[in-house]
């Protein structure tokens, strides 16, 4: 007898057979069971994962001796007639050769007024049905929707979308996923045990991987090795026949990184192209193994899953994980992929690989911003994961110019990239260093004023502080005076700040509730334009007043536009002036 591949081989003759596909298989079994069979059913996904197989079985559940039955035996002749694909009343076609309208009239239209030969039903099973022409659609949608009580449609296609929606409505559509790598593992073990070949666990990983959710390609996979190694099958002999980059290979090169051993990328490289493996495929792998160390880095129970850690890659992954921040493996994945893509199309694609890893030690120097400004304040140098300290800058020269302004993030605010605020070519070579209203600020930061407020004043800036606190830092906190007499609260407004003003006075009616409810009497808020030499709003208590000196520079960075159109935007207090 010829040799048959291990796919055909050991493709399922049952329901319970179908790998990774229990929700249509056993939607199927019901529906026998209970009579409910419908005219035409659409079997959708990806290659590989038992589409055809289902509609085989499902013509022999419907045709079997025993049936319709949810198990056919197997043994009669209409079941092994349709398994070997030669039953009379079982057509099988492929979309992609009777493409034309005329073919589909011919073969199929023509003959369903005619009786099975043998069977209880007439099947049609149409194979890759996407690839159909627009008239090949039109011209079925008759016999789909009402065909004779003896005929069956079954259509199989990979590309669902392509199908159109009348056919569809007209149809059971059955979505079929993507296998698991644990269950083609299992396969893969049962089926070289049955074939009495002897297959260590690396090598049945690196095949379960490399079918990408696809049954059959692991198979046809394994038939390949097998012509390769013979009965005795090891990791090794899988990545020489299926081309696979080498796990310790990969492990190397991560390792160099983590490492920044620049000049190791280089010969690393070069190992890649001397084993002759595509750079696409390492770099695909690359991407795949720093996945894999986020999810572990995420999530540490799943070290004992075998998809994700394998068996033997478990020692280097976990010595791996700690040697990278989550944010170090996110872009490593984005460098990784754009270098697949660019290795596509280049005339060196060694090149690419090489200024891939090499940006990959870089962006590892790269620091969270949040953790950089924590350590500009507290002093302290910010480790960064794998990797020495990182020192913070050194300060300029005072007698540097030009100077800009420098707006620290506010701490109760998410990390966000710094921006440079620009200056028109006669702004005053003066700016101001402001530091955001921190969300916890004591309400002894506030404004100035002519008297102490007494209780009412703090207990109702705290309140606002507490309710508002970017209304707080914007409005509130720029204001040049804060007066509380008797039942109104005044506010005063540099002339510059006339936004500021309108923003206070539709906050008003809120800002008279909230100062209300706590005199228990009603208390009236009102804005007032100050002059230009008013004195700015008083630093908070934990901060030096700025030198007599530098009154002159804070007055001229003040009048600055840009200044100005920063603290309309930011929630910031100008602490203090210097030239940088």
């Amino acid at each position: 007898m010829a040799y048959q591949v291990i796919a055909r081989k050991w493709r399922p003759q049952k329901f319970d057979d179908v790998v990774g596909q229990r929700g249509v298989t056993q939607t199927l079994r019901n529906a026998i069971s209970s009579g409910r069979i419908a005219q035409a059913y659409v079997f959708a996904g990806p290659r590989g994962v038992g589409k055809t197989t289902t509609a085989r079985i499902l013509a022999r559940a419907l045709n079997c001796v025993d049936g319709p039955t949810p198990e056919p035996c197997g043994k009669c002749d209409a079941c092994l007639e349709i398994a070997e694909g030669r039953d009379i009343d079982v057509l099988e076609l492929d979309a992609a050769t009777h493409t034309k309208v005329d073919n589909v009239r011919e073969v199929i239209i023509a003959g369903l007024a005619m009786a099975p030969v043998r069977d209880r039903y007439k099947v049609f099973l149409i194979d890759e049905f996407h690839q159909l022409s627009n008239h090949s659609f039109n011209a079925l949608l008759k016999s789909i929707e009402e065909p004779p009580p003896h005929v069956v449609f079954m259509m199989a296609t990979t590309e669902l979308a392509k199908i159109p929606d009348t056919i569809l409505s007209r149809s059971q559509v059955f979505e079929f996923r993507t296998i698991g790598a644990a269950a083609i593992a299992d396969q893969v073990r049962t089926i070289a045990k049955a074939e009495k070949i002897t297959i260590d666990n690396g090598a049945v990983g690196l095949l379960a991987r490399a079918a990408d959710g696809s049954m059959r390609d692991a198979l046809s996979a394994l038939d390949q090795v097998i012509a390769f190694a013979g009965e005795q099958i090891a990791a090794d002999d899988v990545t020489t026949v299926l081309g696979l980059a080498g796990r310790d290979l990969l492990f190397d090169a991560i390792e160099a990184v983590a490492d920044e051993r620049a000049s190791d990328l280089f010969e690393l490289a070069g190992r890649f192209v001397e084993a002759g493996y595509d750079l696409r495929l390492v770099c695909r792998e690359l991407s795949r193994v720093c996945r894999d160390l986020l999810v572990l880095a995420i999530d540490s129970s799943r070290f004992d899953d075998a998809e994700v850690a394998p068996e033997g890659d478990r020692d280097r992954l976990r010595t791996l994980v700690p040697r990278f921040s989550r944010e170090d493996l996110m872009r490593a994945f984005d460098v990784l992929s754009r270098a697949e893509v660019d290795i596509r199309n280049a005339s060196q694609p060694r090149y690419h690989l090489e200024m891939a890893l090499l940006r990959w030690v870089h962006l590892r120097h790269l620091v969270p911003l949040a953790d950089l400004i924590d350590g500009l304040e507290s002093g302290v140098p910010v480790e960064r994961a794998g990797g020495g300290p990182v020192a913070p800058p050194q300060r300029r020269p005072s007698s540097a110019r030009p100077l800009k302004a420098k707006t620290p993030r506010r701490k109760a605010a998410p990390p966000a990239a710094a921006a440079a605020v620009p200056q028109a070519a006669d702004a005053p070579r003066a700016a101001a260093r402001a530091e955001s209203a921190p969300a916890k600020r004591s309400a002894k930061a506030a404004p100035a004023s002519d008297d102490d407020g007494g209780d009412l004043k703090r207990a109702w800036l705290a309140e606002v502080q507490r309710a508002k606190k970017f209304f707080y830092g914007t409005v509130v906190a720029q204001a040049q005076r804060i007066v509380v007499d008797g039942d109104r609260i005044t506010f005063t407004f540099a002339p510059n700040h006339r936004t500021l003003q309108t923003q206070l006075e539709q906050n008003r009616p809120w800002l008279e509730k909230t100062a209300s409810e706590l005199a228990e009497r009603k208390i009236r808020v009102v804005a007032e334009q100050g002059t230009a030499d008013a004195p700015a709003p008083t630093p908070a208590p934990d901060v030096t007043t700025p030198a007599p000196a530098d009154e002159s520079l804070k007055a001229e960075a003040m009048d600055d536009a840009a200044v100005q159109a920063m603290l309309d935007v930011f929630p910031a207090v100008i602490r203090g002036v210097e030239e940088v």
